[in-house]
C-alpha cells in the first residue's frame, strides 16, 4: 500500500526553484502526486509512493534546492480514495 503525506514547507522557499526541484525529485525517486505555491509564502506538496521513497522525499525537502532556505517542513499523513497518476504543478492556492 502507497504512503501518502501532505507536506507544507516553509522559510524562503518561492522564486528559488523550489517547485521545479520538488518536481524531478518526486519524479527520481518515482512519487506521484503535486506540488504548488500557497499564497502565504510556502509551497505545499502531496507525496504517494512506497515509504523508503516518501521518506527520502521529506528529508530531501528539509534542504531543499541551493537558493532555498528551509525553515520547517510540516508533514501530515493523508489518507486519499483516488490517487494520482503522475507528479505534477498545481496553480498557487
Amino acid at each position: 500500500m502507497a504512503l501518502q503525506a501532505r507536506l507544507v514547507i516553509t522559510g524562503r522557499v518561492q522564486g528559488v526553484g523550489y517547485r521545479d526541484w520538488a518536481m524531478a525529485n518526486a519524479r527520481r525517486l518515482g512519487l506521484k502526486g503535486w506540488v504548488r505555491n500557497r499564497v502565504d509564502g510556502s509551497v505545499e506538496a502531496l507525496v504517494v509512493g512506497d515509504e523508503d521513497a516518501v521518506g527520502k522525499m521529506i528529508e530531501a525537502c528539509r534542504h531543499g534546492p541551493p537558493l532555498a532556505k528551509v525553515d520547517a517542513v510540516d508533514v501530515e499523513s493523508v489518507d486519499l480514495d483516488v490517487l494520482p497518476s503522475d507528479f505534477r504543478r498545481l496553480p498557487t492556492a
